[in-house]
């Protein structure tokens, strides 16, 4: 069973400076767990078919102008059958006026309103994005997360195989540590996984003989970044003689985390090679592949080309 996740509307209010007309006393104890938002123009007309209360509620200009169109008995019947469903909260946008009738029908039924100078469509972009990075499914992954050359790369392998060395090394290399040990996976869109690290633990690294390293003090703020979209994943193995690597690239292997598929690249290790070069290879090549060019597939279609030559020749 997958996992409701909320937030308290205090948060909502802060992040957005909304302007409190009338907060109940247990404003506190009020949470948000719908990514979605409702612009009640049905409802104020007296439709309530499929409305879910639970959703914030934003009153922009249309609303406002029907509201403004009628008299002060029809306005207070409209919404006091608005509020009698009791949303979780009801913001008004583009610092419209408070009508006398909203503000009281929100004290007698308790329910947060709200203001704020953005206007309704901005307002609405800028909620959902927080809304679903805040409530996104999310899982947590024992694994290293960088940037590297602007690609999201989550370096997965078993305790010791040398995740947080080459993570250090990489961030020598200018590139930017997001999470060690511990990475916070978050669904935030059906195509899109944000990773992040838990608070207690953001920008150390454990080293094996060294102990716990704060990246950020060492290499300065340029060397760490609060969050980063997955863009692709490499699980780090020891390296098994007689196994059989992918030598061209043309297997292409992905991993499922919470219904999305990422990219996926194995690579071997043993001593002797340079780990952090060859996943500053594999970011330059896993971003040639999203703008369209596989090296891989080139590569095969230039040897098949020269053996679809050679043939022709022979039969001449």
């Amino acid at each position: 069973m997958e996992s409701t996740y909320t937030i308290p509307l205090t948060s909502v209010i802060d992040e957005f400076s909304l302007e409190k007309i009338y907060v109940p006393e247990n404003l506190a104890d009020i949470h948000v767990h719908k990514t979605e938002v409702n612009r009640p123009g049905l409802q104020l007309s007296g439709f309530f078919d499929h409305f879910e209360p639970t959703r914030i509620q934003i009153i922009g200009r249309a609303e406002h102008k029907y509201l403004e169109m009628l008299d002060s008995e029809k306005r207070s019947e409209a919404l006091t059958k608005f509020f009698e469903s009791e949303p979780v909260a009801v913001v008004v946008s583009s610092d419209l006026e408070i009508f006398p009738e909203l503000t009281s029908v929100a004290e007698y039924f308790e329910v947060p309103l709200l203001r704020t100078h953005e206007r309704t469509s901005t307002f609405m972009a800028s909620l959902i994005a927080s809304l679903n990075v805040s409530l996104a499914p999310r899982i947590t992954r024992h694994g290293v997360l960088v940037e590297v050359y602007g690609e999201g790369m989550l370096i997965l392998g078993e305790s010791g195989v040398g995740k947080s060395e080459t993570a250090i090394e990489l961030v020598k290399r200018g590139h930017r540590l997001i999470a060690d040990d511990a990475v916070e996976i978050k669904r935030v869109s059906s195509k899109t996984l944000v990773g992040s690290a838990p608070e207690i633990i953001r920008h150390y690294v454990e080293l094996r003989g060294i102990g716990i390293v704060d990246v950020k003090r060492i290499f300065g703020v340029g060397a760490v970044k609060m969050t980063e979209k997955i863009d692709m994943i490499v699980n780090l193995e020891p390296w098994v003689q007689g196994k059989m690597y992918d030598r061209l690239g043309l297997e292409n292997e992905v991993t499922e985390i919470l219904g999305i598929e990422i990219p996926t690249t194995v690579i071997p290790v043993r001593p002797g090679r340079n780990l952090a070069i060859i996943l500053e290879i594999a970011a330059m090549n896993n971003r040639q592949k999203r703008m369209g060019y596989n090296t891989a597939v080139e590569f095969n279609k230039r040897i098949m080309g020269q053996f679809t030559d050679a043939e022709a020749d022979t039969n001449m």
